[in-house]
């Protein structure tokens, strides 16, 4: 009986444990699967798990290694931490969601230990315990970072492609062509393929793409981030901005932008032809109607009554300023279509700061200014135009007595530069208002404390200064503060003596 017995109960137990056995052998694959699972997905994004209490109570070795975060400086840190403050209130919105017992899927930026921000696709679940009650939430997160720039970069791209402006994208490291839109792979001739077979020293025959390429040189040597000029290119007249966008692997670009300003200059010249002409028509009247009333001034009529003569003398004052005005007009225009004339003659600076000190003595006396000169006290030779020297001297001078107050002194100072001579006029009036120095050399400009009501001029002679100035192969330019005062300076190509062999006397000749 035992033996049939112990059968029995054998054969009882044994699908038992054969179940068991299966049990245990799925469950342990189910386990081994979910386990590689996991380790693919902690691999591959970011996990962070955040309790009840918004406090962070678990994060992967991907999440810290992306934001710089280490273990210690985020566990039990609000998860707004990892937010930026522009983005909180998208957190807190995600927050509200799930709370609801909703799943949150969208894009979420975050805030790296750097201050730097990634941005990272998300899906965001409620965690709740065995009775439903919240628990906090789980979330995967995916970098699309990099995505987003690619993105980025292809519309920008696109947008750069139909320009009407050329644009061009350069290596700083070769010199070789990165990008060029649609408008200058047209100019150049070039195929979409065979933009990066081409390098600036390719197009340095001509004289605008070599002043680029200096221009792009100038800027890494001097560390300069943009730059702007105009140049002509192919024939064609334009405006060129450079900008320089750095890069962190030391392979910075240049972008440069070609601005066609033909239809510009064409406009320009046509005003200015235009104004030439009436400037000429209304000259030689004005001049007519100036000496009839200086005629008159000076009793060649007769007597005349004290109020006649009182409006006669508004009248010719007047009509000196319409002259100056069209004479500053003509020179201007003269300048611009580079039809002025310069006489260059060999010339001792001293004598043209004599004159000019000469010439503005009486508007000296009549603001109560004195004038002085500094560093003339030896020769100071110079091979320029002394008409135009002095035209701008005179221009300097009067404004800085102009702006000056009683009692003050004008000084005009020459300063010996090495190969050339640095003029200054300095003045102890208001100074010229900061907003309005970007203007100065502007036709017409009107700045905030200029009246030119009271203090007379036509608003023109400082563009007039810098055109002639750069005719005669200078630069110009100012210093200024507010209730100081304020000092112009042009600098002009220096002459130096050299030997003859047929002479003792020195010869004059431009410094190289």
């Amino acid at each position: 009986m035992l033996p049939i017995a112990g059968a029995i109960t054998l054969a009882g137990l044994t699908p038992l444990a054969l179940v068991k056995y299966n049990i245990r052998r799925m469950t342990s694959g189910r386990a081994l699967s979910m386990t590689q699972r996991l380790s693919a997905l902690d691999r591959h994004a970011m996990v962070t798990i955040v309790n009840e209490k918004h406090e962070l109570s678990e994060a992967n070795d991907l999440f810290l290694e992306m934001t710089g975060y280490t273990r210690s400086e985020l566990m039990g840190e609000q998860v707004l931490k990892v937010y930026d403050v522009a983005h909180r209130g998208l957190a807190l919105e995600i927050r509200t969601c799930l709370q609801r017992g909703e799943m949150w899927q969208g894009e979420t930026p975050l805030r790296c230990k750097d201050g730097s921000i990634i941005y990272t696709h998300s899906t965001i679940m409620p965690l709740f315990d065995a009775k439903g009650v919240w628990k906090g939430s789980i979330s995967v997160r995916t970098d699309i970072t990099r995505t987003r720039q690619l993105l980025a970069e292809r519309n920008v791209a696109e947008s750069l492609h139909e320009l009407r402006d050329d644009i061009w994208i350069v290596r700083a490291d070769s010199e070789k062509f990165a990008y060029v839109n649609a408008a200058a792979r047209r100019r150049l001739g070039w195929q979409d393929n065979e933009v990066e077979q081409h390098s600036l020293s390719e197009l340095a025959m001509q004289p605008g793409a070599k002043a680029i390429r200096s221009a792009c040189r100038r800027m890494i040597e001097r560390n300069e981030t943009s730059t702007q000029f105009e140049e002509t290119l192919f024939d064609v007249p334009f405006h060129i901005s450079i900008k320089f966008l750095p890069s962190h692997h030391n392979d910075g670009r240049f972008l440069i932008v070609l601005n066609d300003i033909s239809a510009r200059i064409e406009q320009e010249r046509a005003q200015s032809d235009f104004i030439s002409t009436v400037s000429h028509e209304l000259r030689s009247p004005l001049t007519s109607i100036k000496g009839a009333m200086g005629l008159m001034l000076s009793n060649a009529t007769g007597d005349l009554p004290d109020k006649a003569v009182d409006l006669l003398g508004i009248a010719h004052r007047n009509a000196d300023r319409l002259v100056l005005i069209l004479n500053d007009i003509l020179d201007l225009e003269k300048i611009s279509a580079g039809r002025m004339e310069f006489t260059l003659d060999d010339v001792d600076m001293r004598d043209l700061i004599r004159e000019a000190q000469v010439a503005n003595a009486n508007i000296g006396e009549r603001f109560g200014i004195s004038l002085e000169a500094i560093g003339v006290d030896g020769p100071l030779p110079l091979r320029t135009d002394p008409n135009r020297v002095i035209q701008v001297l005179n221009n300097l001078v009067s404004n800085a007595c102009k702006f000056s107050k009683a009692g003050d002194t004008v000084a005009i100072r020459v300063r010996d530069e090495g190969d050339s001579l640095r003029i200054s006029v300095r003045d102890q009036g208001q100074g010229i208002p900061l907003q309005d120095q970007h203007k100065i050399f502007e036709k017409f400009a009107d700045l905030a404390n200029s009246s030119r009501t009271t203090k007379g001029g036509t608003g023109l002679g400082l563009s007039i200064c810098k055109a002639i100035v750069q005719s005669l192969g200078g630069t110009i330019g100012f210093t200024s503060v507010e209730g100081v005062g304020t000092t112009f300076f042009f600098n002009l190509p220096k002459l130096e003596a050299i030997s003859s062999e047929a002479s003792n006397e020195p010869k004059l000749r431009v410094a190289s």
